[in-house]
Order: structure tokens, then sequence, then C-alpha cells
């Protein structure tokens, strides 16, 4: 337990003492702060840019549970795109959000109808799962539109 404390304590006092050297050195605490603002804005960019490049507000996603399973493992993280150039097919594997609840889901198209106004409507199902995912949807929801949907699977990571 004294070791312990002892390596703490010589962390901590190593830290002040870099931290007071920085404040010490202007310039040098201006690089650092110029240095970390540029990665932050480099990730803050590269997300944006990928959100523009998919047409999705959530170009990656990691999964969360086992209901697709064995395709896609839990903790297998999914790249989007939401480009609206084909149609959604059956089979396709898709990321949605349902109105009033955070978390996205992640399942396989299982049919697709087109209504009298062109318009997909989609109901999905896990992989893993014995029944579609009607009893997921919102109250009196029956079938997903375009406008659930974040976006298809593109590949897996």
């Amino acid at each position: 337990m004294g070791s312990i404390n002892r390596f703490i304590a010589e962390t901590a006092h190593t830290q002040l003492v870099q931290v007071k050297y920085l404040w010490k050195n202007k310039r040098m605490l201006a690089f650092q702060g110029l240095n970390l603002a540029m990665v932050v804005f480099s990730a803050l960019m590269l997300w944006k840019g990928l959100q523009v490049f998919t047409e999705s507000e959530s170009p990656v996603v990691v999964v969360l549970s086992g209901s697709m399973e064995p395709a896609v493992q839990r903790g297998d993280i999914l790249v989007l795109d939401n480009s609206q150039v084909t149609p959604i097919g059956v089979g396709e594997i898709v990321v949605f959000q349902i109105k009033g609840r955070d978390i996205p889901i992640v399942h396989r198209v299982l049919q697709v109808r087109t209504d009298y106004e062109g318009k997909q409507r989609l109901l999905t199902k896990g992989d893993n799962n014995q029944v579609d995912d009607r009893g997921l949807y919102a109250t009196g929801q029956k079938w997903l539109e375009r406008d659930d949907i974040l976006g298809r699977a593109r590949f897996v990571i």
C-alpha cells in the first residue's frame, strides 16, 4: 500500500513540475494548446466529412446487442451509407431509430412494400430473433418509413 501511495505522489509531483514549467514558458503552453485544438478540430472535421459523404447523421455505429449474430457480432463497428440513390432491398442490414427512443437498432430488412405514392415501407428483424420487429416499433407503427432509417451497413470493422 505504501509503494502505491509513493508512486501516486511521485507521479503527481512530476505532473505538477511539468505544469509549472509550461506556465513559465508561455510559448510552449500556447504550442501545446494549439496542438490539442488541432487534434480536436481534425476529429470534428473528419466526423462532419463522413456525415456529408454518407448522408447520415451517424455514419459509424457500434453494435450493442447480439440480435444480429452470427452476421454481426456485439462490438462490431458498422460504417453506414444513407444515400437514397437506390431503394433499400430485402436482406440489407439497416440501422433505424424508433421515434422517442435514443438508441438506434441494427437489423435486417425482412420485407419491403411500396405504397401508391412510391414511398417504401420496411419490416425488419434481427437474425438472432424469433419474430419481426413490430413489437419494437412505436405504438401503432407496423412498418418503418424511410425517414426512420439512419443508414445501410456498407461494411463491418
